[in-house]
């Protein structure tokens, strides 16, 4: 099964008696691929192919079969020969696509291919057009014996032409022994692979953030939800609400009118002696005051880094109350981030300890797209991260149906009343960073001083705050962004007519950019032009710390170019057979098969794509599984190895089970942070991937990516948004596809299963 011969023919050579005898052995049908080489060609001549049956059974003219462009320069045309027509009678012609003027057939002898053997010897097919002007092309002619599972997995028939397997339940071909002679051009003749046959359903929890609004997406309002149902009362922009669920009213202010906003100094504000400020992009100067703490170790084993006290660091402890205060402050990772996350509450001020990224920016510049890809790479690394978007707490309070009049800035009532709903996401975000949170990503405009100055001054004491402003002036990337808008933001939701949503939608633009203020306080990122990721830049100002520096890292890389991901295990391997885990060994019969198929899908799939690159592990089930794959340039990764069993590697999990009960045990208990003896744990795996996330961020043009079961669990773990504890128990199942699509919406997923 899955066996195949072939034949190039196109040197002249003949095929002797064996070589015929080892054809006939593979079994199946035989399948022909013709394909015709000129850089000359016109466009307005394609080239056909006619002749005996079974190929087209006609030496009329009008009824050849056209070759369909391959590239600038090759035309190809492919079949399959019923057993009982294996002799071919062929001649190549190039008729005219538009006019009826007469078609030009080669000049010579027709061309016999008997059984896959070229008769004869092989010959350029020349054409003589005008008077003495004769146009030579190149003639390349393949045969192989293919089996029916192959031809099922690889090509499409028509659907008259297919019928379920009695062996396997897939689809096998039967071709017609004699096509119709109404059928079209070559409609009956061409197969190429059909991808939607292949698509199996995704999880519920799969990367489809792309078909929902960002924002929704985002945290809870929690301080409205828990205060009850609230209803629009004041056209004016005020409201008040009630709990019904209770019965009881909430004496709760609609306003903060009475919080006194202080704007100051804008040279003062975060002006700490230790942090030096730089306004040079990627730079970053920290200059932070470090007592000495010694006798501190951090324990690299199964679980969350822990720290171990020692006689002359017995005050440190206390002071940080590391037993319960920051107990879940620490992220469930490993390696760098562990370190840093130590690092990080031995040094400086509390507030220092939870992170506040302010996002600042008009509408339509993609913040909230930012905020959500931001969150999604810091839950993955291992930080407690959540989304709080302002304006998710607005449609709450104030309903979704406000015109662009509630947007303007002379508008006290509109003023106050998103004034309000941006100290509630505060006071949300804060609380939440009290009990546990890490890093707060909040979104909004911000495009005031004085907005911000409220923000910075709710935060004193309770966390840092770094402003992302997002600033983007290409017209077309804005307008795209404002019709996206429209189209998703429950905003509009109720605005039947679109032209009038576009137009209130900038009109609220317009009200925005009337007071817009570019940050130039406190620490900040710029993000200019980013959302192209071409000639675009970013400025920081007053950033140090690990984490800041690979959200900086993070932004740099990343940007909106529409392209595919492909995610897939290798083709099954020996080991895979035996259930044992690890190992380097080759592929299995079905391996292989697999790897044909993988390779006529990536063919197929990405034609259409300018480019693209095949990203392997260095062991050889994954390189072996890429082989048939051509035309694409492959790139190995040791990152991409699979998790390290290490003393466990080649066992099968029955004999760990009997020999190794307590660590069959332990990594039954927490698989995420369960560290194979002297190899490594999901955590691990996650931490040594974040290069090839950023590269994957960074590509502009899809990515095939060939690896192993823990590995693809992190890496879909990241795209489909996937807590932590989650990723040991993804399913990753052999012989599928994952594809990834990242663009402007956001992530969407689609799988494709070649074979069982």
């Amino acid at each position: 099964m899955g066996t195949s011969g072939s034949k190039n023919l196109d040197s002249g050579s003949h095929g002797g008696e064996e070589r015929e005898e080892n054809l006939d052995q593979a079994g199946g049908q035989l399948y022909v691929s013709l394909k015709m080489e000129n850089y000359k060609l016109k466009g307005e001549l394609i080239p056909h192919v006619y002749g005996s049956v079974p190929l087209v059974g006609s030496w009329d003219s009008s009824k050849a079969l056209a070759m369909e462009r391959e590239s600038t320069s090759m035309w190809e045309l492919s079949f399959v020969v019923p057993p009982n027509h294996e002799t071919l009678d062929f001649k190549f012609l190039l008729k005219p696509k538009y006019s009826n003027t007469p078609c030009v057939v080669e000049e010579g002898l027709n061309r016999v291919l008997t059984g896959g053997t070229l008769q004869g010897d092989a010959r350029l097919a020349l054409f003589r057009l005008n008077g003495d002007e004769v146009l030579e092309s190149r003639v390349f002619i393949k045969a192989d014996r293919v089996s029916p599972f192959d031809l099922a997995a690889s090509w499409r028939a028509y659907q008259e032409n297919l019928k379920p397997s009695t062996v396997r339940g897939i689809p096998d071909v039967s071709i017609n022994a004699v096509p119709e002679m109404g059928a079209e051009n070559g409609s009956s003749a061409s197969l190429e692979l059909d991808l939607e046959h292949y698509v199996v359903p995704a999880p519920a929890t799969s990367a489809n953030s792309g078909l929902v609004y960002a924002a929704n997406m985002a945290e809870t309002p929690r301080s409205l939800t828990h205060l009850g149902v609230f209803s629009n009362t004041d056209s004016s922009g005020g409201a008040s609400y009630s709990n019904k669920d209770a019965g009881v009213s909430v004496d709760r202010p609609a306003t903060i009118k009475e919080m006194e906003v202080i704007v100051p100094d804008p040279s003062k504000v975060y002006s700490g002696s230790g942090m030096v400020e730089s306004k040079s992009v990627g730079t970053f100067s920290p200059l932070q005051k470090q007592d000495s703490h010694r006798g501190l170790f951090v324990d690299r084993g199964v679980g969350s880094p822990r720290l171990v006290k020692s006689a002359s660091a017995a005050t440190f402890t206390a002071d940080l109350k590391l037993d319960s205060e920051t107990k879940n402050a620490m992220p469930a990772a490993a390696g760098a981030v562990a370190a840093a996350a130590v690092a990080d509450q031995m040094l400086g001020p509390k507030e220092d300890r939870h992170l506040a990224i302010v996002l600042v920016g008009l509408p339509a510049r993609g913040k909230t797209f930012t905020a959500a890809k931001l969150t999604r790479y810091l839950r993955w690394l291992g930080h407690e991260t959540k989304h709080f978007n302002v304006g998710k707490y607005r449609r709450l309070k104030h309903g979704t149906n406000q015109t662009a009049d509630f947007f303007r800035g002379d508008n006290p009532e509109g003023m106050e009343a998103r004034n309000e709903v941006a100290a509630l996401a505060m006071d949300d975000m804060i609380s939440w960073m009290q009990e546990g949170g890490q890093v707060g990503i909040f979104d909004a405009t911000n495009s005031t001083r004085k907005r911000r100055n409220m923000l910075m001054k709710m935060a004193e004491g309770n966390c840092k705050i770094i402003f992302l402003e997002t600033i983007c002036n290409d017209e077309r990337i804005i307008e795209r962004n404002i019709r996206l808008k429209i189209q998703q933001s429950p905003d509009y939701a109720e605005e039947p007519d679109f032209e009038a949503g576009l137009q209130d939608f900038k009109i609220r633009l317009a009200n925005y950019e009337k007071v817009y203020e570019p940050v130039e306080e406190g620490s900040y990122i710029k993000m200019i032009d980013m959302v192209g990721g071409q000639d675009g830049q970013i400025q920081v100002n007053n950033i140090s710390g690990y984490l800041p520096g690979r959200i900086v890292f993070f932004l740099v890389n990343t940007h909106l170019t529409p392209r595919p991901i492909l995610l897939t295990r290798h083709g099954e391997s020996r080991d895979n057979v035996r259930g044992r885990i690890g190992g380097d060994t080759a592929l299995s019969d079905a391996g292989e098969l697999y790897a044909k198929k993988l390779s006529t899908f990536v063919e197929k799939r990405l034609k259409p794509e300018r480019a693209a690159s095949i990203w392997t592990s260095t062991l050889q089930r994954t390189i072996l599984t890429a082989s048939p794959i051509v035309g694409f340039p492959k790139i190995q990764w040791r990152a991409l190895d699979e998790i390290n069993a290490g003393v466990c590697d080649g066992m099968t999990y029955e004999e760990i089970k009997k020999n190794m009960p307590e660590e069959y045990e332990s990594r039954k208990k927490d698989k995420l942070r369960y560290r194979y003896p002297r190899g490594e744990s999901y955590l691990d795996v996650i931490q040594r991937l974040e290069p090839v996330i950023i590269e994957l961020e960074r590509q502009r043009a899809p990515v095939v990516v060939i690896s192993h079961q823990a590995v693809l669990r992190a890496l879909y773990a990241y795209f489909a948004d996937r807590p932590l504890k989650e990723i040991p128990h993804i399913e990753v199942p052999l012989h599928t596809i994952i594809e990834i699509q990242m663009g402007v919406t956001g992530v969407q997923e689609k799988r494709y299963k070649l074979m069982d």
